[in-house]
């Protein structure tokens, strides 16, 4: 199945106010990107001038701010602080109301937005565990009428979504490992991951993974669409450009210096003791639009056809407008030298 490529505008949550966000993908929509994807944080990666928004009630917003640009999440974790029946309730009322335009993201989550619950945050194996098991209820409700499931960590009784459209929403699973990747190859019609962690992370550990968990299910590979949030700062301004990736630092944070960070104050703290070349490091920053062009390539070679551009600085509308003009007509004609699916 060969598939165009679309290009998506990550929606930081984290960074802006809902109406901010309202109006960046307002703007996006009418600068021709194809989708606009919102994280989903109870708690934003830095406490002074943070944001953290309810990414379900922001979507419905949005819809209706909107005509055409599909809209998802990039992602949420249906596990913890949502019963995974209320996520297909939520998204059977989206897609009701914005036909063909809705798609959901998943993923194991963080810490930093469930501790603050009171969430007793597990090991990785039990938040997989729990990650599959709310796959099969959100898609089974969505199917399905008075659905009685009896799993390990969630349960419904002769349970019915009772608003959702005739067509299937897209689910999408996040991974960074092998795993992961798998489940969305068996059981997802896309994979997320994002950009900035070396390419032998996506060539040689997600995609092969995504292939065997499709082939295994009896699925063909390329109907799994391969999504990736790119890091990408651009300016005519470098050093401005370079600057811009002060604010998400964190981003460059090892995981063992993020592990039991859990409070937005001291994320921000670590973020900003690095210095800015740590901080670009999970950037493409340049102010060349060819150069752009020539360090997303990889990816599209390697079979990535839906890539969300994530921007950094405070100017969103700055960057959609530049990127836009300079960036995407120059990325639409990029022909992959190679596939993996």
């Amino acid at each position: 199945m060969s598939r165009q490529l679309r290009f998506g505008y990550k929606v930081s949550a984290e960074q802006f106010s809902p109406s901010d966000l309202l109006a960046f993908t307002v703007a996006a929509e009418a600068f021709g990107f194809d989708t606009a994807a919102i994280s989903d944080h109870f708690q934003p990666w830095r406490h002074t001038g943070g944001h953290a928004p309810f990414s379900l009630a922001w979507l419905g917003a949005a819809g209706q701010a909107t005509t055409r640009i599909a809209l998802g999440t990039s992602v949420l974790t249906p596990t913890f602080r949502y019963h995974p029946a209320i996520v297909a309730q939520a998204m059977g009322t989206l897609a009701s109301l914005f036909p063909d335009r809705i798609w959901l993201g998943v993923g194991t989550g963080e810490s930093m937005n469930e501790a603050p619950l009171d969430t007793e945050w597990p090991e990785t194996k039990e938040r997989f565990a729990r990650l599959k098991e709310a796959v099969t209820v959100i898609q089974t409700l969505l199917t399905e009428d008075r659905v009685t499931f009896d799993g390990t960590y969630y349960r419904t009784r002769n349970a019915t979504i009772y608003d959702r459209p005739a067509t299937s929403i897209p689910l999408y699973i996040a991974a960074a490992g092998a795993s992961a990747a798998r489940l969305a190859g068996r059981v997802a019609d896309g994979l997320i991951c994002t950009s900035g962690k070396g390419m032998d992370l996506y060539s040689e550990t997600l995609l092969p993974a995504v292939m065997e968990g499709a082939r295994a299910a009896g699925r063909d590979p390329s109907d799994v669409e391969l999504t990736i949030e790119m890091k990408v700062s651009f300016d005519h301004d470098l050093e401005r450009a370079r600057e811009d990736t002060r604010h998400w630092a964190a981003l460059a944070l090892s995981p063992e210096e993020k592990t039991g960070v859990e409070d937005a104050v001291e994320m921000e703290r670590l973020a900003d003791a690095l210095p800015t070349e740590r901080a670009a490091s999970r950037w493409i920053v340049s102010s060349d639009p060819d150069e752009h062009v020539e360090r997303v390539r990889p990816y599209i070679d390697l079979g990535f056809t839906h890539l969300i551009f994530h921007a950094p600085g405070t100017d969103q509308r700055r960057f959609l407008e530049l990127y836009a003009s300079e960036v995407l007509p120059r990325l639409r004609k990029v022909v992959p030298h190679t596939g993996v699916v």
